[in-house]
Parts: structure tokens; C-alpha cells; sequence
């Protein structure tokens, strides 16, 4: 199950400084930052790592958070991250029947079709923004 207003994407950069992008099979068939939406129980930094797992086959770790965005069209909360793959020479799969292509792009040749969204992400991500992650909540206790 899916909370259709939170998601996260995550920046990944190749040791030349260029941007994975993953193309989708659905929709406009646009190139996007991996990602997609939390499901219930799950923090938004363990959905940044379970969707490019999913998405390109990469296990990465989370850095820090580049940008936290607000889409009120679709009352959605979007928190885009920096992230590590964890394995360099890792091989990227696309997800069959969600991802038909994934590949490293650089910042000033992305492919189209894509959003502006999707590259006001990647601006602000490669302007070096960088803002905590955010914190899990350990279970509360009451002092009297």
C-alpha cells in the first residue's frame, strides 16, 4: 500500500559528474530522477533507497536531503536526496514493465522528454543545497 502524498527521489552522480535518470514506461514517457512513493510503515529515506533498488538495481546509501517540495495540484510531498552507490561497478537493470531505459546523463545535455520539475531537482541538487535528513522518531515515553 502506497501514501499517495509522500515521495522520494534520489540524485546519484557518476564519478564524471553526470546524473542518473531513468526513462518510464508509462505516463508521458519521460526521463525522472529514481524514486516513486512511500508505502505505509516505511520512512522516506528507506522509499529512496527501495525505489532505485527497484528502479536501476543500484543499492545506494542516503547522503543528505538537496530539496523537500510541496505539489499542491496533487497535495504531494516530494524530499529528494544525494545518495552513494554502494557498488560502483554495479550494472544498471531497468524495472520491466516500469523503467524501459535507465542511464547516467550529463547535467547539460539531459534527455527529453522530461519536467521541470525534474530539473529544477537536479539545479538545486547540483548547486550543493544540502539540509539534514530527516530524523526517525524513537517511540515516545511521558515524563511526569
Amino acid at each position: 500500500m502506497t501514501l499517495t502524498n509522500l515521495g522520494a527521489a534520489a540524485v546519484i552522480l557518476n564519478d564524471a559528474g553526470h546524473i542518473l535518470l531513468v526513462k518510464h514506461t508509462y505516463g508521458r514517457l519521460n526521463w525522472e530522477l529514481p524514486g516513486g512513493y512511500a508505502e505505509v510503515g516505511e520512512s522516506i529515506i528507506a522509499t529512496a533507497i527501495r525505489e532505485v533498488r527497484e528502479e536501476t538495481g543500484l543499492h545506494i546509501r542516503v547522503l543528505h536531503t538537496t530539496g523537500a517540495y510541496y505539489d499542491p495540484e496533487r497535495d504531494m510531498h516530494h524530499f529528494v536526496f544525494c545518495c552513494q552507490p554502494l557498488d560502483l561497478t554495479a550494472t544498471l537493470q531497468p524495472a520491466a514493465g516500469e523503467i524501459s531505459a535507465c542511464a547516467f546523463w550529463p547535467v547539460t545535455a539531459l534527455p527529453r522528454p522530461i519536467s521541470n520539475f525534474t530539473v529544477q531537482r537536479i539545479t538545486d541538487a547540483i548547486a550543493g543545497k544540502q539540509q539534514p535528513l530527516p530524523q526517525i522518531i524513537e517511540p515516545r515515553h511521558w515524563i511526569e
